[in-house]
């Protein structure tokens, strides 16, 4: 049975709100209508794009988490983060990110992503990569989406560093690996406002 567009809009409404995360593609075969009926929806509604909602999720949840850098000079959107444990970011490929000649992500960009997001993970008001390993595994096209895992393997409390192993991928296939070095002004131990 086909729904009013009154109530594909309040149900369009209520998963939003439930799932800030979903893409028009998803609420277009969720609902039986194109693309463009969403967006559409959306815009008489002055719902965002996904890239705002995920700006706005991020920015609210994590702005004060997050010690080591402003959270809008982190490359890619947050969507998860547990200071000296783990984080996540995504990072839509836009043309603008890559060569004109072949299309291919410019590897700058995700070196970026994954470098900020080691920085953001630490625990701490300062922090800076001492030394990365990096390996640029696949290519990476305009309108790929990179999510980026960064999780924290180890501390030298001594030396004031943290060892940060990093993953993108997209699709699920591994385009990027890193391992960074970072200095802290403080070993974990030292930081009071660290949870264990």
């Amino acid at each position: 049975m086909k729904r009013t567009k009154k109530e594909r809009q309040r149900l369009l409404t209520e998963t939003i709100e439930d799932n800030p995360f979903v893409t028009d593609e998803q609420l277009a075969s969720q609902f039986g209508v194109s693309v463009q009926t969403i967006r559409l929806d959306r815009m008489e509604l002055a719902i965002p794009e996904l890239r705002e909602r995920i700006k706005d999720v991020a920015a609210k949840k994590y702005e004060n988490e997050v010690k080591s850098l402003p959270i809008d000079e982190v490359i890619g959107e947050i969507i998860d983060i547990e200071l000296d444990s783990r984080a996540i970011s995504i990072f839509d490929v836009g043309a603008e990110h890559v060569f004109q000649r072949n299309g291919i992500a410019r590897g700058h960009h995700l070196f970026a992503q994954a470098n900020s997001l080691a920085v953001a993970v630490i625990n701490d008001e300062l922090a800076l990569t001492v030394k990365a390993n990096v390996f640029f595994v696949k290519p990476v096209r305009a309108g790929d989406r990179v999510i980026t895992k960064a999780i924290v393997r180890g501390q030298h409390n001594e030396k004031n560093r943290t060892y940060i192993d990093v993953v993108s991928t997209v699709n699920n296939d591994t385009v990027f690996k890193g391992e960074f070095e970072m200095y802290r002004t403080k070993g974990k131990g030292d930081n009071h406002e660290t949870s264990n």
